[in-house]
């Protein structure tokens, strides 16, 4: 089963601005950790855009068309405190989500089973009507919706294990069971979401975590919570927000991750990939905001994927 990159220039060129932690120094640490020659038989595809009816399947149409019919000619306009656009933004953003749609295109025809999108803008914080959390379009989200809508799929699982809740995602899926939302991550923290008895149509899986739990916290709440729940639902594929700010060196959270952890998970998920889904797994990245965690992290996981 070969495995490929999915990734667009454009999303370099989204510019947050000075200081910002979202900035294309991320993407840039991960394609660095993805130049190893340990990588070189990954194929590499340029990221299409996504279509205006994929992001609408996931996003009120408004939305979707205020943010690429937006001309910003120059400078940056903020969304909110954190969220930010720029000249760049609105091509990055749909390059993001059409990267994790044309993976599962891809996925489901049995070109590459497996698929790593290093993309951003991250996306699991939109919501249906309302970009924050540096999120524009939920990426993740359209690609689950694209696998129903386009494919005829009716069992996608979305894993998450940003140290932030993908609150977006589970808005998005609250009450459609074809979709199973599972999440680990630290809690408190931003953006407020995630709690166990959040569980829509019985199709939530929350796992959070204290500030400062560490490999033997997040892999006893995997294989308690999570897993089983992945197992039950048996998905037919699984998409992965693929965070890597749950790493003890990540600046904006207080997790005590390591690469091994994301090996270890990345490992699990395939195995039920591999059970359910004829080895279909898509990924795509979303926070870390520690550069060498970043490349660490992604090289851990892709090296999975890879094998």
């Amino acid at each position: 089963m070969s495995t490929a990159i999915y990734t667009h220039a454009a999303c370099l060129a989204h510019d947050t601005g000075p200081g910002h932690p979202e900035s294309p120094a991320r993407l840039a640490a991960v394609l660095e950790a993805l130049d190893d020659p340990k990588f070189a038989s990954l194929a590499r595809i340029e990221a299409p855009l996504a279509t205006r009816e994929q992001l609408a399947r996931v996003h009120d149409r408004a939305l979707v068309d205020a943010l690429l019919d937006t001309q910003i000619e120059s400078g940056l306009r903020r969304l909110d405190p954190d969220t930010v656009m720029s000249p760049a933004s609105a091509e990055a953003a749909s390059r993001a989500a059409g990267a994790v749609c044309a993976a599962i295109d891809d996925a489901i025809a049995g070109a590459h089973r497996r698929a790593f999108c290093a993309v951003r803008p991250p996306g699991h914080h939109a919501t249906r009507d309302t970009p924050m959390g540096f999120c524009l379009f939920n990426s993740v989200a359209a690609g689950a919706a694209h696998a129903i809508a386009a494919h005829g799929l009716s069992r996608v699982a979305i894993v998450d294990f940003d140290v932030h809740h993908g609150n977006g995602t589970q808005d998005i899926f609250w009450s459609d069971p074809r979709v199973l939302y599972a999440s680990s991550h630290q809690w408190p923290l931003y953006p407020g979401t995630g709690a166990r008895d959040e569980t829509g149509a019985g199709n939530i899986v929350n796992a959070p975590l204290p500030p400062g739990s560490g490999s033997a916290e997040f892999r006893a709440a995997c294989e308690r919570i999570v897993l089983p729940a992945l197992r039950a639902f048996s998905p037919q594929l699984l998409l992965v927000s693929a965070g890597f700010d749950a790493h003890a060196l990540d600046p904006l959270a207080d997790m005590n991750l390591d690469a091994e952890d994301f090996a270890w998970i990345t490992h699990e998920l395939l195995d039920i990939a591999l059970t359910s889904a004829s080895g279909r797994i898509v990924s795509t990245l979303e926070g870390g905001y520690s550069l060498t965690a970043l490349r660490e992290s992604t090289a851990a996981h892709v090296s999975v994927l890879l094998d």
